[in-house]
């Protein structure tokens, strides 16, 4: 346990910083999820919609210090890829 004053407000501010990041990442994983089930089904514009909301989701965490940029670029290029091939799926004819 802190001693200091000055350690005790230190251990209080990583507590509360400690619950945020865990409910933003949290919410982050939930958004990521949504576009993988929504590009693992039929609905492209379901998916382009999710896919525009996790996208925007994950670069204000890479900003925020909450994941790595470099993950985020990672998760970006991944879900656009699945969503392309979605798109492309439907873009097929169906014989």
């Amino acid at each position: 346990m802190p001693n200091t004053e000055s350690a005790k407000r230190a251990h209080r501010k990583a507590e509360r910083r400690r619950i945020r990041n865990k409910s933003d990442r949290s919410a982050l994983k939930t958004t990521v999820k949504k576009v993988r089930v929504a590009a693992a089904g039929t609905s492209l514009d379901a998916a382009k919609t999710e896919l525009q909301t996790a996208i925007k989701q994950l670069d204000q965490s890479a900003d925020k210090h909450l994941i790595h940029p470099n993950k985020a670029a990672r998760l970006k290029s991944r879900l656009t890829k699945a969503v392309n091939k979605l798109a492309a799926k439907a873009a097929t004819p169906a014989s």
